[in-house]
């Protein structure tokens, strides 16, 4: 009986192939499904040696093929690989990045020599990588072949629709460790923490003004220079930004997105909406230094000073009225008309 029990255990099967079996329930349901014609006492027999036979354990090493690490596990096998990877990277002496390409550090390295060997030979951008030039030379063709299949918006580069589509996710994954704040950019973060340290790096040349920013301050020497590229089709507004000249084509659309939840009042930008709530809770962080004058607005309290300074620098061109702002200039000019 048990020879024949073994020979039944190596039994082929119809393709002439040795069939091998890796859990006992496999072989149990085999038994059951190919060999009924066969009489009960044998398939009760094999059963019961299957289940007295012990599953061999079928785990899986995996060597490092740098040293002598083994272990089981995937992830420990790629976090030690990772290791030896960290060991052999090209590493940047003036900051921390660090690179497995040589390539890539002595592209990175043009950051701190401020070596730009692509220009545009339209405009006087100038750039590290080829790449960044191609990218740029959209803005001139017009060219922007990605576009959010949500909203109108297009974009130049697959990385910017990305981001973009963030927005309508809903997804912020940079948070602030200080405050709650959070963003979609990494960027976004670390110009953000640059208010909880202080820092201001960006500095104008020509008043004291100091910005978080590099685009805050090219945004502000437009001031200087008087350039405003920003005009309204409708009306002669000009300005200097974009987001500007959005913001007043909604005067124009009568389109106010933003209302109060306690009173009436309706607005066109969400920043509006939260300085009016501030009448609704009394709150008035901006203070005068020489007097008890508070505010709810910045722009008010700059212009209150002027009169601690006496600083009148809207002046009528047909008489000799001056005044601290510039919607006083403009009510006294009716006057005149």
């Amino acid at each position: 009986m048990k020879k024949k029990i073994l020979k039944q255990k190596s039994a082929k099967n119809t393709s002439g192939a040795p069939t091998k079996f890796s859990r006992k329930d496999i072989l149990a349901k085999h038994i059951s499904y190919c060999h009924k014609t066969q009489k009960n006492s044998v398939t009760t027999a094999v059963r019961t040696q299957v289940e007295q036979t012990p599953v061999p354990q079928l785990t899986e090493i995996f060597n490092c093929d740098i040293c002598e690490f083994k272990t089981s596990q995937k992830r420990y096998i790629l976090a030690h690989l990772n290791a030896h990877i960290a060991e052999q990277m090209f590493c940047c002496n003036n900051c921390d990045y660090r690179s497995i390409k040589k390539d890539n550090l002595q592209k990175h390295m043009k950051i701190h020599t401020g070596e730009k060997p692509f220009s545009c030979h339209i405009c006087k951008y100038q750039c590290i990588r080829k790449s960044n030039l191609q990218s740029h030379m959209t803005i001139h063709t017009g060219e922007k072949p990605f576009s959010c299949h949500i909203c109108e918006y297009k974009f130049i580069t697959k990385g910017n629709l990305q981001t973009h589509m963030k927005i309508h996710t809903g997804e912020k994954p940079f948070s602030c460790h200080i405050c709650k704040y959070q963003c979609i950019q990494k960027i976004s973060l670390q110009s953000h923490m640059k208010i909880h340290t202080g820092e201001k790096p960006f500095s104008c040349n020509v008043c004291e003004y100091k910005f978080i920013t590099k685009s805050g301050l090219q945004r502000h020497m437009k001031i200087h220079t008087g350039e405003k590229p920003f005009s309204c089709n409708i009306c002669e507004y000009k300005c200097i930004t974009k987001s500007d000249l959005q913001r007043h084509m909604k005067i124009h659309t009568g389109e106010k997105l933003f209302s109060c939840n306690i009173c009436e009042y309706k607005c066109i930008t969400k920043d509006n909406l939260q300085t009016h709530m501030k009448i609704h809770t009394g709150e008035k962080p901006f203070s005068c230094h020489i007097c008890k004058y508070q505010c709810i607005r910045k722009s008010s309290l700059q212009s209150h000073m002027k009169i601690h300074t006496g600083d009148k620098p809207f002046s009528c061109n047909i008489c000799e009225y001056k005044c601290i702002i510039k919607s006083a200039l403009q009510r006294h000019m009716k006057t005149h008309t």
